[in-house]
């Protein structure tokens, strides 16, 4: 029996992991930005709970249109038992009548009008949501850039400060530099090691990030971004069009923001939310007129046969629905200027991200100008000297911290200048095609 049950053990352990290696196949291990934004808008746990909220919302204007259903009514009254041969029917008073209620002064049209725009909200926030789901997957993918360039510049550090530190063992085994020299060197390689271990966390947690974006199952899988920053816009989002420039960078913002209260689903979402607000009053309003019931059947009063129909109407002598229409006119009131703060929060949002543009290139091009090429040139000087026995100890370690750190300012400089038009792009509300050169 045991040697019957172990292979079944064997092949249901070998299902189960050819099933979870199935599972986690569709995200590559190397992953291009285009690919990241196409798979966290197919399978992000958040954008696809706003999708099924689309179907709720157009589940309740299929429901809207619908007409009130009829209500059928048998009663019988007066049934005795004498005499028993007149029959069941012929001793008691029996009647059968259907009634219906008709909604009146437009209520069927203006609750349509509130759920269809309610669609239209929710439709907006889906839309919205990958707009901004977008913007977070280009931040992480980048973030991922930058952690693992910053992991390669601590590496090369501590590989560079392990050969100097070998160098210096030598020259105090041969009695040309004192030991406490060298345990100064030994002990400066604690800052570049913690370096390099802080520069492998945040490489892990920028990969945990992206991944979480992606919808993955795991977030320790492994994952390595193709596009640098060092690569064209064009062949990061894949569009032509370059943004309008002017003399001095991006100034063009007033355009810029039309387009964005044009093309930006919150925007809409503000405005269909607006039209809701509308119709809600519309309805609230025709809610002061009465529904009207009409009703028709037959009735048999002990043997007779004959018709029967009535209408009936409330009658509204105390309550015309005043706080309904208060309440309803207060909402439409907060919708308008729900639209007018987001036009100006989108306004603002556009002018700042043009303004990060403009500061964020002029700050790449002054730390490529005036500090990068002159720190990798000091570096390699005092470097030089101090392999050849002409260096202060000191120096070296200074020139090699300010390289890291104008080569690190340096990168994060790239990614912040990367990442500004990435949130212009947003910003404006350009949608999948983009607004990047």
């Amino acid at each position: 029996m045991r040697t019957a049950v172990l292979p079944l053990i064997c092949l249901a352990g070998c299902l189960l992991s050819s099933g979870a290696a199935g599972q986690t196949s569709d995200i590559p291990a190397r992953l291009s930005l285009a690919d990241a934004i196409r798979l966290s808008i197919e399978r992000n746990p958040t954008l696809d709970a706003a999708r099924h909220q689309v179907t709720v919302a157009q589940a309740d204007v299929a429901a809207a249109r619908r007409w009130t259903n009829p209500v059928a009514t048998v009663l019988s009254e007066g049934y005795n038992g004498q005499p028993r041969d007149a029959g069941f029917f012929n001793r008691q008073e029996l009647s059968l009548q259907v009634e219906q209620e008709f909604e009146m002064a437009g209520r069927r049209r203006f609750r349509s009008e509130i759920a269809g725009a309610s669609a239209g909200v929710a439709q907006f926030a889906l839309d919205d949501q990958a707009r901004q789901l977008r913007l977070e997957v280009q931040r992480a993918y980048f973030q991922l850039v930058l952690a693992r360039l910053d992991a390669d510049l601590a590496r090369a550090s501590l590989v560079e400060i392990d050969k100097v530190i070998a160098i210096n063992r030598s020259r105090y085994q041969q009695g040309e530099v004192s030991g406490g020299e060298l345990r100064r060197l030994e002990v400066e390689r604690l800052t570049f090691s913690d370096d390099a271990l802080l520069a492998e966390l945040a490489i892990r947690n920028s990969r945990g990030m992206l991944l979480a974006l992606l919808g993955a199952p795991r977030l320790d899988l492994p994952l390595d971004p193709i596009d640098t920053l060092d690569a064209p816009l064009a062949s990061v989002v894949g569009l032509p069009g370059p943004v309008t420039r002017g003399p001095e960078g991006l100034t063009d913002a007033l355009s810029m923001t039309g387009q964005a209260l044009a093309a930006r689903p919150d925007v809409a979402g503000a405005r269909q939310e607006q039209a809701r607000a509308q119709a809600d009053v519309g309805l609230q309003r025709a809610f002061r007129t009465p529904n009207l019931s009409v009703a028709a059947g037959i009735k048999r009063d002990f043997g007779t046969n004959g018709l029967v129909w009535g209408v009936s109407v409330p009658l509204p002598l105390f309550d015309r629905n005043a706080a309904g229409m208060a309440r309803a006119d207060a909402e439409r009131r907060l919708a308008e200027s729900r639209v007018r703060a987001r036009a100006l929060a989108v306004s603002l949002e556009v002018q700042q991200a043009v303004n990060l543009v403009d500061i964020s290139r002029e700050r790449v091009g002054a730390i490529e100008r005036d500090y990068l090429q002159k720190a990798r040139e000091a570096r390699d000087a005092v470097l030089a000297a101090y392999r050849a026995g002409e260096g202060e100890l000191l120096n070296f370690l200074d020139a090699q911290r300010i390289y890291r750190d104008v080569q690190r300012a340096y990168n994060r400089a790239r990614f912040d200048h990367r990442l500004s038009l990435f949130q212009l792009d947003a910003a404006v509300g350009a949608g999948p095609g983009g607004l990047l050169p």
